[in-house]
């Protein structure tokens, strides 16, 4: 059942915001930051010492050999990687859209000025591994970066108790353009990427999902490198109208509540009997799910509804809360589009279900989650590249010029930069 926010209580909505994006506990940094201080001064060593301790295996080498690779791949389902390979199409042409241009503008006085974009020299993705498998989340984060120009793609995952890695996973990143696997996971696995040790090169920046010691790692190390940011428990909020199949809203709302005891599913709607139904639903086919106890704890902490009196005043709510995902189950979809300002990624109609971006539809599933949508966005070839600018003046430029050069720089009471000015103005030495 989704408990129903009293749209009357303006405090009730905020207080919901508020719980949905916990802090990292102190005690957790503490310890994060002793794993990632153990890795800056003793390297290899202490990976094997953690990889030890925490997920028992013992491991010599640590990089995955292409012999290694093949025989992972060997056992993979054929079945399986034919959807894999359709997937790769389809992200590599929504994400090939994404490519920006560098540009040069020319002025008077022979004056030019631009901008360069600049692939980062080698990025790092972390993938979970244990019971928890993703492949789709290798391709999410390295296509990205290949199509950005990044040389270096590095990823990591922790072994399995045999020291070896998923086949799904070394599949993936074979189809996605990886170009080093290290079987190495946890806050360990994050501060070799970023310190380097004796056999895990540094890269510049860090991205993929992990636990909550692989998130205050990220936390931890940003400054040293780049993060793609702190994610926290899924999200999705669906908006439907009448017309929508109450089936359909439920069956997509329990996507993500099966993610997390802490994984959020809101709903928005104009009819009341509409969220009867889906409240029915959501019972119904929660009984036979193979992760019940994770999706009846999720509902039952983070699942909300909102009866609303319009479409507008749904999407008004939508833009505060700010999902990772919103669905628009309502007619004509792209008309009501436009309005929404705050969502990682929108889902459009009543077939278009938040699953097929997960896996296949080609848009990004690594997004903003916790509300920050409001101010940064999913995953995808920009947060692979960086920009430099460039300017040239010309003496007859610096003469037309320097006097509001020299003026600006004096009233910041800066007299060696309104110098620097002045003894390339022939007038003025």
């Amino acid at each position: 059942m989704l408990k129903e926010i009293d749209r009357k209580d303006p405090k009730a909505l905020r207080q919901y915001l508020d719980s949905r994006n916990p802090k990292i506990d102190a005690d957790i940094l503490t310890r994060t930051m002793a794993i990632i201080e153990d890795v800056e001064q003793n390297g290899d060593a202490a990976c094997r010492k953690y990889t030890r301790q925490f997920d028992g295996a013992e491991t010599e080498q640590f990089r995955v050999s292409a012999r290694e690779l093949d025989e992972a791949i060997a056992q993979c389902d054929r079945a399986f990687c034919d959807a894999m390979e359709r997937a790769k199409k389809n992200i590599e042409f929504f994400h090939k859209a994404q490519i920006q241009q560098s540009f040069l503008q020319q002025k008077e006085f022979g004056i030019y000025l631009g901008q360069r974009v600049i692939p980062l020299a080698g990025v790092g993705i972390y993938v979970p591994g244990g019971r928890a498998q993703y492949p789709s989340s290798v391709l999410m984060n390295a296509i990205p970066a290949k199509i950005a120009g990044v040389k270096r793609i590095v990823m990591v995952t922790p072994p399995d108790k045999e020291g070896k890695i998923h086949p799904n996973i070394a599949f993936a990143a074979r189809i996605a353009g990886v170009t080093e696997i290290y079987k190495i996971g946890g806050a360990q696995a994050v501060a070799a990427l970023a310190y380097g040790t004796e056999s895990i090169p540094s890269v510049d920046k860090i991205v993929g999902p992990g636990n909550i010691y692989v998130a205050a790692a990220k936390k931890l190390v940003y400054g040293r490198v780049d993060i793609d940011m702190i994610a926290g428990p899924s999200e999705i909020l669906t908006i439907a109208d009448a017309g929508a199949d109450p089936r359909c809203a439920a069956a997509d709302l329990l996507s993500q509540a099966e993610h997390d005891p802490m994984a959020s599913s809101i709903l928005l709607t104009v009819s009341r009997d509409l969220l009867n139904q889906v409240n029915a639903e959501l019972e119904k086919q929660t009984a036979v799910l193979a992760r019940r106890e994770i999706i009846e704890a999720s509902l039952r902490d983070y699942g909300k509804s909102i009866v609303c009196d319009s479409l507008e005043e749904c999407i008004d709510y939508a833009n505060e809360i700010a999902p990772e995902h919103l669905e628009l189950q309502v007619k004509d979809p792209m008309t009501w589009l436009g309005r929404v300002m705050n969502a990682g990624s929108v889902f459009l109609g009543y077939d278009t279900c938040e699953s097929i971006g997960d896996y296949f539809g080609g848009t990004n599933h690594v997004l903003p989650t916790g509300g920050t949508a409001r101010f940064s966005s999913a995953l995808g070839v920009d947060a692979f590249i960086k920009k430099s600018s460039y300017l040239h003046y010309t003496s007859e430029a610096v003469n037309a010029y320097g006097e509001y050069i020299i003026k600006m720089a004096k009233e910041e009471q800066l007299d060696a930069h309104a110098n620097a000015v002045r003894v390339r103005m022939k007038n003025k030495l």
